[in-house]
């Protein structure tokens, strides 16, 4: 029942403000009534264009995405698009669109499909999405198309598709009529004398010659002048001479031309023109149709001059008849235009709210709106004005049963306008002293009612007591469907969007790790509010030995499935990761996982190594600009390495930089968000990066302390520090106003390990060599104070000593490490993977590294440049595990023969 009123409000609506609305308004007014009644996600209106191909031209978009629309610009009309169907078809047309991609048929896509942006392939639409199309009709067959996106499996209802055919027409007809200028903007036959009708200066008149088949135009220097064209600039094409009209008069202008070519007639107007300087002006135009020799339209050639002046004195003489009405029908459409605009526009829940408040209020002289979603048993403000918050918390907290007339017309599916304060309290006793609070006398309460269902409600308030007119109730109840419809989907997006940034910042590192080899702080930033999720990502990882690897990358695109992939990829890096691979090796699976997920996933990504024993750094790097490396002098450097092609375009193998780093260097990782952008190329914004970075190193990080990472108080400082740098090096490289891309920034400050906390002995290649592990052990953990740890790590050196002698050759290398934890470390020539296996109990062997994953915290194994390392790590200040006594200790020592 709802529905069908709704329909009715509009059909009038449309019989209110019809005859006020024209050109660019009219089309968006009539695309939101047409998204309104599918309950669409959005729509579109493509005007025939004139001449050759037939095809159509973007003219007006309500709800949709720039990605999206800007690929539907120009259509085919000879494709098999929904608009182009309806166009040549002139009936109404519903296909299924699974994707954007998929919404641009290669058989109807124009030469810029596919988009050359990552952003508009990211797109994608939930199943059963669809796009509808009807035709707008002219007096000679259709003129254009309107097309909505909707999320419905169903095809429309026959009284859908009735009304949709109703509005194509009335916009047609509306068009034809509006096809001279707007009111007030043409001269009308009384006015047009003889001596104003031609320019005064035969010089200043540019004459045009159009091929309507290939488009092509030929123009002298005079309608260059008038245009406010370049001539070296011109490209002489018709699509020039169009882009230049005003927005507002281009529909129909365009229809105008068509009409000419079909009919024959003569092609004179008046319209205006926006210069590329940002002036504008009014230009005449007369125009012939010229046959070829089988009577078929061919040419039209005509005039331009410059009316400018004579059109604004003439404006100041005019008197229009019914000037007050007028004005008042004018001021109304006015209103409207722009709510429609705005709702069009909004995105978020909050522009809804700003849009109906900046609209609608001054519309009908109100003083105070309330915008409510009701949330089980109570209603929750989204956005008010006019009211004191103590007003808006109360409601808030009122149970929806209370009889509230906000809730009320949610329940019954029906506006309530009340008149006065007193009206309001005999009406709703239980709630009297609500209204006094909020300081108003007269309440209109309307149900938002989108796809038969109730989304919210709407409070329109006045200052003072007021009767309501028929006219107004049918305005308001029309006007809140469209912001009915503009609030469902600026909570869809609002939702969508909330759970997009959740996931985002969950698949991110909710903190980096304490590590004893580096200190590092982080900042991610999202491009601006219009923008999807984005998936630039970074991360820090332990390795054995107090290794680190540093990673950023960035998943090219914009959106969910892009996010999603960047937590793949994050996942996938730190399981490589752990199988202590080298940055070229790592890279090279990368690419296999990424070639693996589609033709259009491609990702960049920058691994990096650093060993805090000797201070070295290895690094590749797939599509990513390099590290800024800060040496302690304040010295910045990028290293010298080839970037190789991002991943899902790389061909490996990926080359690798090997440097050293002094102590207390700075790493700085980024991605290309926060150096390139579409007026700054990267080599520009790695230069500013480096100024930056010099210009702010100095007072940000302490001065170099040798063996700063043995001091907590010291790394404390340095985080501080780093955090202070990052949003220094943010607030130097990014726009306040935001940015089309994200950007992550990753600093690390590197701390060698001092050579006191590191040991290391040569081993004989036999059975002996067990026992002097045991000894170098023994004495060493004394030395560093830490003998409740001697009997375990002598127990594992033993077994792992006895593997190498048992199954590998030399040479054989022993090395302990002290950090946050201690590293026992053996080392041999063979290339050979130790694996646990599950021994029989009558076997003799094969226990020793279950052993040893049963005592040690972590252990593993890592390949290096003459063999494998095998590794083991405990805790420090660590009892030894249960089940494990000193005399089982003892008793397992007494296996190993050191003969």
């Amino acid at each position: 029942m709802w529905t069908e009123l709704v329909s009715e409000q509009r059909k009038r609506l449309l019989a209110v403000v019809g005859d006020d609305l024209w050109g660019i308004e009219l089309l968006r007014f009539a695309i939101q009534q047409a998204v309104a009644e599918l309950a669409g996600l959005g729509g579109m209106v493509h005007l025939g264009t004139p001449g050759y191909g037939g095809g159509l031209r973007l003219a007006v978009t309500s709800g949709l995405p720039r990605a999206f629309t800007q690929q539907w610009e120009r259509i085919d009309g000879t494709g098999s698009l929904a608009p182009a169907r309806a166009f040549r078809d002139g009936a109404f047309v519903r296909a299924p669109m699974a994707s954007l991609a998929d919404g641009m048929p290669e058989d109807g896509a124009t030469a810029s499909w596919p988009p050359d942006s990552a952003e508009a392939g990211s797109w994608s639409w939930p199943v059963g999405t669809a796009m509808a199309a009807v035709p707008i009709l002219g007096p000679g067959g259709p003129i254009g198309t309107l097309s909505i996106v909707t999320v419905s499996p169903h095809e429309p209802s026959a009284g859908q598709q009735a009304f949709l055919d109703t509005l194509g027409r009335w916009a047609g007809e509306r068009l034809n009529k509006s096809a001279a200028p707007p009111p007030g903007s043409a001269l009308t036959e009384w006015q047009e004398q003889p001596a104003d009708s031609q320019p005064q200066d035969p010089q200043a008149v540019g004459t045009w010659d159009w091929d309507i088949r290939t488009g092509d135009v030929i123009w002298n220097d005079a309608m260059l002048t008038v245009l406010g064209l370049d001539q070296n600039a011109f490209d002489g094409r018709i699509e020039t001479w169009t882009g230049a009209i005003h927005p507002e008069d281009l529909p129909w202008v365009l229809y105008d031309m068509d009409e000419a070519i079909r009919t024959g007639r003569l092609h004179s107007t008046e319209y205006r023109v926006c210069r590329p300087d940002g002036t504008s002006g009014w230009v005449r135009v007369r125009g012939e149709m010229v046959h070829d020799e089988n009577g078929e339209p061919a040419r039209m050639v005509g005039t331009l001059w410059n009316v400018t002046k004579t059109h604004d004195v003439l404006q100041t003489i005019i008197e229009p008849p019914s000037r007050n009405a007028e004005r008042a029908s004018v001021e109304l459409a006015s209103h409207i235009r722009q709510l429609t605009k705005a709702l069009a526009e909004a995105v978020t829940v909050r522009d809804v709210v700003d849009a109906s408040a900046d609209h609608i209020l001054p519309l009908f002289g109100a003083s105070g709106l309330v915008l409510a979603f009701l949330e089980g048993d109570h209603l929750r403000p989204v956005g008010s004005t006019g009211y004191p918050k103590e007003y808006i918390d109360q409601l808030a907290r009122m149970p929806a049963s209370w009889g509230l007339p906000i809730a009320g017309v949610l329940r019954e599916h029906t506006p309530i306008f009340i008149s006065s304060l007193e009206e309001c309290i005999e009406r709703y006793p239980m709630t009297a002293d609500l209204p006094v609070v909020g300081g108003k006398q007269a309440w209109a309460f309307l149900p938002l009612i989108a796809s038969g269902r109730p989304v919210g409600s709407c409070v329109v308030s006045f200052t003072d007591p007021r009767e309501f007119t028929d006219e107004e109730r049918n305005l308001l109840t029309a006007l809140t469907g469209l912001v009915a419809q503009a609030m469902e989907r600026a909570r869809l997006y609002d939702r969508e969007h909330t759970r997009a940034k959740e996931l985002q910042r969950g698949l991110l590192p909710r903190e980096l790790p304490s590590l004893p080899a580096i200190t590092a702080a982080a900042r991610y930033l999202p491009a601006g509010m219009d923008m999807e999720v984005g998936g630039d990502w970074y991360d820090v990882i332990s390795l054995s030995a107090d290794r680190v690897a540093i990673v950023i990358g960035d998943v090219m695109g914009h959106g969910v499935s892009e996010a999603v992939t960047m937590g793949r990829l994050r996942t996938a890096v730190r399981t490589l990761a752990d199988l202590e691979l080298s940055p070229d090796e790592l890279l090279s699976h990368l690419n296999d996982l990424v070639s693996e997920l589609g033709d259009d996933f491609y990702a960049t990504c920058l691994y990096m190594v650093y060993d805090p024993t000797n201070r070295s750094c290895a690094l590749g790097r797939a599509g990513h600009p390099p590290p800024a490396v800060v040496h302690p002098d304040g010295s910045v450097h990028f290293p010298d390495a080839d970037p190789n092609s991002p991943l899902g375009a790389a061909t490996p193998p990926f080359d690798t930089v090997e440097m050293e780093l002094p102590e207390g260097s700075l790493l700085v990782l980024y991605t290309d968000g926060l150096v390139e952008s579409s007026i700054l190329d990267i080599d520009q914004g790695m230069a500013n990066l480096a100024t930056a970075l010099s210009g702010t190193i100095s007072g940000v990080l302490p001065k170099h302390q040798e063996h700063a990472a043995a001091s907590d108080a010291t790394k404390l400082e340095c985080a501080e520090c780093l955090e202070s740098l990052c949003d220094n090096l943010i607030s130097i490289l990014l726009p306040r106003q935001g940015t089309a891309d994200d950007a992550a920034l990753l600093v690390v400050r590197t701390h060698a390990l001092p050579g006191e906390d590191m040991a290391s002995w040569p081993l004989p290649e036999h059975p002996k060599a067990a026992g002097e592990a045991r000894e170098h052990i023994r004495a060493q953990l004394s030395a560093w104070d830490l003998d409740e740890l001697s009997m375990t790590t002598e127990l594992l050196a033993s077994e792992l000593v006895g593997n190498v002698i048992r199954h590998a050759k030399g040479p054989i290398h022993l090395r302990l490490l002290r950090s946050n934890v201690l590293t026992c470390e053996v080392s041999d020539g063979s290339l050979t993977t130790p694996r646990i296996r599950r021994a029989a109990e009558t076997d003799e062997g094969g226990r020793g590294l279950q052993l040893v994953a049963a005592i040690a915290h972590r252990w593993g194994t890592r390949y290096t440049g003459t063999g494998k390392c095998i590794w083991t790590e405990q805790p420090l200040r660590a009892a030894v595990p249960a089940p494990f006594t000193e005399a089982d200790g003892l008793d397992l020592l007494d296996l190993f023969d050191d003969e």
